[in-house]
């Protein structure tokens, strides 16, 4: 249970009835009442006296008998006032809340505020604690009520905290346009006074606005934390939510910036980042991003990664240096797709051994997504090392592939043409 601080939530409990020589407590009630329309009793001595031995019990640390002082005190209720009890129940409520018994600690203020002879600033100060403590109990519908009660009582209808608090009853009640009202109203009057709303305030707003599914607003809002206050998660989210509308372009730029900070440190940030990139046609900064992750452990080692590594230097056209993370990642992988891409690879370098060996692994590992693409490399590489033979075996097979058909035919026809030139040119030199 999340408990309020003892400074917030007793001050107005407090307040009320401070232990002060019974002459003053008594000129203060009677100046509280000025305005009231109930004539409030006053209080007596020995019951005040009671009462502040409970109180001085309580501040010993020694609750129990704070408890049991005060049922010496509710043993004469008979002969008490409406504000005597009261400010009975009131002892009560702070001595429970102190022992963090919140049942207790509400029923004793609900018992406070059903004595009709009290000051209503007693009344108002117990309706907000009441409000506030349901709050934390996760009673949010008693919280709504008790807070409806203080604005109709008198409350503050411009207090903020009173605002944001009645607007998280209401969300946690899935009543999301109801919060967002009040909510706005305090987050208005805050700035308008020249200070800075609660960040805690935002996120509420935020959260609101994602379950209404008002994706601008929520980036409108996440904008705001980021530019009060400057948190990593915030410009992340941001980020996401910039991806989320479609506006890649400053869904980059802040996850640029994020980084340039700092805050882009674990691996689903650094592998977001690093795909933007790719997307933005920018491959060699993901691939210098990944690198660096991989080397720092921020990033595992494994085929996946490897690949992506891989794809980020050939997309950038840095084929050597994609190369040896490619071998890497292909000898990490059970299948032979990482081989064969591989073998590509070493085509477009021609290395034409290298390709040939690569691309034979891949078919001997199996399990290829093309395997005609594989048989139409080798057939290139064995005729780049006029093995006309080899080649033309590889491009039959390559040819009974739907994915590699055409191309495997126009090469066969090429190759064979080129090994009866040679052919040719043999028997002419014999």
């Amino acid at each position: 249970m999340k408990k309020f601080s003892k400074t917030i939530l007793l001050s107005a409990v407090l307040s009320a009835f401070t232990m002060m020589p019974v002459s003053s407590a008594f000129a203060a009630n009677e100046q509280a009442s000025n305005k009231e329309t109930v004539k409030v009793p006053a209080m007596r001595s020995k019951v005040y006296e009671q009462l502040a031995r409970a109180q001085g019990l309580a501040d010993e640390g020694k609750p129990q008998e704070a408890i049991e002082a005060l049922d010496n005190v509710n043993g004469k209720r008979s002969s008490m006032n409406s504000y005597e009890i009261a400010m009975m129940h009131n002892f009560y409520a702070f001595v429970y809340y102190n022992m963090e018994n919140m049942p207790k600690a509400i029923e004793n203020f609900e018992l406070v505020v059903s004595e009709q002879a009290i000051p209503e600033s007693l009344r108002l100060s117990t309706l907000y604690s009441l409000a506030q403590l349901h709050m934390a109990e996760s009673n949010y519908a008693k919280s709504i009520e008790k807070l409806e009660q203080w604005f109709a009582s008198g409350g503050d209808a411009d207090n903020a905290n009173a605002l944001v608090l009645l607007a998280q009853a209401q969300y946690q009640q899935k009543k999301y346009k109801a919060a967002l009202k009040p909510l706005i109203k305090a987050i208005k009057i805050v700035s308008d006074a020249g200070n800075v709303p609660k960040e805690n305030w935002f996120v509420l707003q935020r959260a609101i606005y994602y379950s209404l599914e008002m994706s601008a607003e929520v980036a409108d809002v996440t904008d705001t934390l980021v530019r009060l206050f400057n948190k990593p998660e915030y410009w992340l989210q941001l980020a996401g939510m910039y991806g989320e509308l479609g506006l890649e372009d400053k869904q980059l730029a802040m996850m640029e910036v994020a980084y340039q900070q700092g805050f882009v440190e674990n691996r689903q940030d650094i592998l977001a980042l690093a795909q933007l990139y790719v997307y933005h046609q920018v491959p060699v900064k993901g691939a210098l991003l990944l690198e660096k992750a991989i080397a720092d452990g921020k990033i595992k080692e494994d085929v996946k990664n490897l690949k992506f590594l891989a794809q980020a230097y050939t997309l950038a056209r840095e084929e050597k240096k994609a190369v040896p993370v490619l071998a890497k990642a292909a000898n990490l992988s059970e299948d032979g797709n990482l081989d064969a891409q591989l073998g590509q690879t070493y085509l477009n370098l021609e290395q034409w051994d290298k390709a040939i060996a690569s691309t034979q692994t891949a078919l001997d590992k199996g399990e290829l997504d093309d395997p005609g693409k594989a048989q139409l490399v080798l057939g290139m590489a064995y005729f780049n090392l006029k093995k006309f033979d080899a080649s033309l075996k590889a491009l039959q097979i390559a040819s009974e592939h739907s994915s590699s058909k055409a191309m495997a035919q126009q090469w066969k026809k090429y190759v064979a043409k080129e090994k009866q030139n040679a052919e040719a040119m043999a028997a002419i030199s014999a």
